[in-house]
């Protein structure tokens, strides 16, 4: 109770513990006998064959990812790929059929029944794509719940319920019922009901994929201003390479149940592993993702103005424009000198690779 009290009572400025999620040879097969048939997929039997010709179904093969505390790790890939699958480990609502998770030094698949339930409510949050609202309560109401079923007192809960509604941007909306609100407004209250529980570890699955461009991307700034103060780790799932550059510190990019590609968003725009991710990338414009000292000349100094390092190359092209230069100086945080970046290299990193580059 202790940690309840703490949890509801905690102010939305105060950033949680960070957790890092790691997730090792991961295998789920779906079927009436997935054990018998792990061996063979572990050897190569492909999707279709053990589908076609034993009647199971491949949801993960072998994954293996480290998602840092404190950043937002985004898996992504088309319908069917295995990313809500994937994120359903994390908490343990779908069991494996081999490997571990860890979140912390704490063993997932090791948990009994209490100690995976006191996970699930405490260290843990989600925010789901169709809003999972509960229409008979307000928003008041619906944003206290997981506190109330952690028991907190109802003081202590309305007080820390409010609080977020507030941080969210629904202040005035307490009473209302879910259907007199807007999607973006829906979506806002499951993400304070989730915020509200203070969980280290916030699981976020198509959470922005029903809204309207617009307000897709209102919430996609609310989420990353409230990421800036709070430092949770968060698991993003998306189909949307965008949103994955906008949101991601690190993209794990899934095809047919396994990882294709992770890394940063740089990493990913500038090397593709292959054509299923040039595919994915080719549209997106690399102006918004690409950063200066990716692109700069060590060691080089210019006539020109002087740019942050980690400033994307479409902010220093826009300088450069409005003064009439050609080239700028990169530095770092504490205003060291790195090295030097032109317009040409600017308007290189922009054009992307050809498939024959990257093959």
């Amino acid at each position: 109770m202790v940690d309840d009290l703490m949890a509801a009572t905690a102010s939305p400025d105060t950033p949680s513990a960070t957790v890092g999620i790691s997730i090792k040879h991961l295998y789920k097969i779906f079927g009436p006998n997935p054990a018998q048939h792990l061996a063979a997929v572990q050897q190569g039997m492909s999707k279709q064959e053990l589908r076609d010709v034993h009647g199971h179904v491949l949801g993960l093969r072998d994954i293996n990812i480290d998602m840092p505390g404190g950043g937002i790790q985004v898996v992504m890939g088309l319908s069917g790929s295995g990313k809500s699958t994937l994120i359903r480990h994390i908490n343990r609502l779908i069991e494996p059929t081999s490997g571990g998770v860890w979140a912390g030094d704490q063993n997932v698949m090791a948990m009994r029944h209490g100690e995976l339930l006191r996970f699930r409510r405490e260290r843990t949050a989600m925010v789901f794509q169709k809003f999972a609202l509960f229409p008979h309560l307000t928003v008041q109401e619906n944003t206290e719940y997981g506190l109330q079923v952690q028991h907190v007192k109802h003081k202590v809960r309305r007080e820390a319920a409010a609080r977020w509604i507030e941080r969210v941007g629904l202040k005035g909306y307490e009473d209302s019922y879910p259907n007199q609100l807007s999607g973006g407004m829906q979506q806002r209250v499951g993400l304070a009901r989730a915020l509200a529980n203070d969980a280290p570890i916030l699981l976020m699955d198509e959470a922005f994929s029903a809204l309207d461009p617009m307000i897709r991307s209102d919430m996609q700034t609310v989420l990353l201003d409230l990421q800036q103060e709070l430092g949770k780790t968060i698991v993003f799932i998306t189909h949307d390479l965008e949103e994955a550059l906008r949101l991601g510190d690190r993209i794990a990019i899934l095809r047919d149940g396994e990882v294709i590609q992770q890394g940063t968003g740089q990493q990913i725009v500038l090397k593709p592993a292959d054509d299923y991710i040039i595919s994915f990338t080719k549209d997106v414009n690399r102006g918004r993702v690409i950063r200066c000292r990716t692109l700069m000349t060590p060691g080089t100094t210019v006539e020109g103005p002087t740019v942050d390092a980690s400033l994307v190359i479409e902010e220093v092209a826009r300088r450069l424009s409005a003064e009439g230069k050609e080239a700028a100086n990169v530095a770092n945080s504490r205003g060291k000198l790195l090295g030097s970046i032109s317009m040409g290299d600017i308007i290189s990193g922009m054009v992307p690779p050809k498939v024959e580059e990257v093959t």
